[in-house]
């Protein structure tokens, strides 16, 4: 047995890459566009690992992705890949409707007829597989989506529950709302055995530069100015990447067909309180001599249509499945801050460009 990830290079796809090889020997096919976030330096610890396969390629490349699921016949595939950066969206939103829309229908597509061509019958879809028959009952897509999707909380209002309604606010939060609803569609339509996670804001190792945890720390550490948008006082809620990639794992073990699950980390606070929680770290683990990275904080003007609130309410994946996240933000925290710190040169090789050149090198051949 086998699975295919998707957005396998990318901040979370590649955590659960490699948390899903750490947990057990089941193979993973692993397709990416690789897009500038796209970094397979990330998954170096599995150069030569068999169970590992890599390939370069666009979920929208229906004569591509057939060839994979025909070759690797796997159990299930689960689709990390998306243009995912809100600000990235507003200045360039035609990037995000062709993968998150275009891209996400070309793929179910290309599943449905992979599914419709295996047999019926039954088979219990376990996280490891199993040497049985892969059947269609056995089967899963798995998609991962956001919060974004829900809109934005006013304060006091209840968080986002799996029933809330959709109202997207950007052009990304827009184009991964078409790409749930095309997932449902092709569930009630075809019967397609679908599963959708809808996550809070992730944080933790290897996340590229330009989201807000790992901008303020690579910034404050190279002593450049820490821009906040507008007060400071959007809340979100924060997930440690770790604990989302267990969260799917188990949504995959044992999710209801068509069922939506919310996965959030039930830790709700505004940005300007995780840049001075990142500075208060930083200047015990790293201090400098000229006092606190506090000093660097700077308010810039806030980006257009901004939500003010996410929240998510992860009760229904904890009641049905059991799941619960591992890591309080204070100690999930603590340990990105300290990954970043260890790892300089991963850093140093995304802010230079070189992981690009790292890419070619690696992967030319293959």
């Amino acid at each position: 047995m086998t699975i295919l990830v998707t957005g396998g290079a990318g901040f979370i796809g590649a955590n659960f890459v490699l948390d899903w090889l750490a947990a057990c020997d089941e193979p993973v096919i692993n397709l990416d566009k690789l897009t500038y976030a796209g970094n397979p330096e990330t998954l170096a610890s599995l150069q030569g690992d068999a169970r590992h396969q890599w390939v370069q390629g666009d979920i929208g490349d229906a004569a591509l992705v057939s060839r994979l699921l025909v070759e690797h016949r796997p159990r299930a595939v689960v689709n990390f890949a998306a243009e995912s950066h809100v600000d990235r969206s507003i200045h360039g939103p035609g990037e995000f409707i062709e993968t998150n829309i275009v891209g996400t229908f070309n793929l179910l597509e290309s599943v449905r007829g992979y599914w419709q061509a295996l047999p019926k019958g039954e088979m219990d879809p376990r996280v490891c597989g199993d040497d049985k028959a892969l059947t269609q009952t056995a089967f899963r897509f798995l998609h991962v989506s956001t919060d974004e999707v829900y809109g934005s909380l006013a304060k006091g209002d209840p968080a986002f529950a799996e029933t809330h309604r959709y109202e997207p606010n950007s052009p990304y939060s827009a184009s991964k709302a078409a790409s749930d609803h095309l997932v449902r569609a092709w569930h009630h339509t075809y019967g397609l055995p679908v599963l959708t996670t809808n996550c809070s804001n992730n944080y933790g190792p290897y996340h590229f530069p330009e989201k807000l945890i790992p901008l303020m720390i690579v910034n404050a550490l190279a002593g450049k100015p820490l821009p906040v948008y507008g007060d400071g006082m959007q809340i979100r809620d924060w997930l440690y990447v770790k604990d989302h990639c267990s969260a799917i794992r188990r949504v995959l073990e044992a999710g209801r067909l068509g069922e939506v699950y919310n996965v959030g980390g039930w830790n709700e606070k505004p940005n300007i309180e995780i840049v001075q929680t990142i500075c208060k770290l930083l200047d015990e683990m790293r201090p400098k001599a000229d006092g606190s990275y506090a000093s660097q904080i700077t308010y810039v003007t806030d980006r257009p249509g901004h939500d003010r609130r996410y929240a998510i309410d992860a009760r229904k994946l904890e009641a049905e499945l059991g799941w619960k996240p591992a890591e309080t933000f204070e100690s999930g925290i603590r340990k990105t801050v300290e990954w970043y710190l260890a790892n300089p040169e991963w850093v140093a090789h995304v802010q230079s460009g070189a992981y690009r050149e790292w890419v070619q090198k690696q992967y030319s051949a293959s």
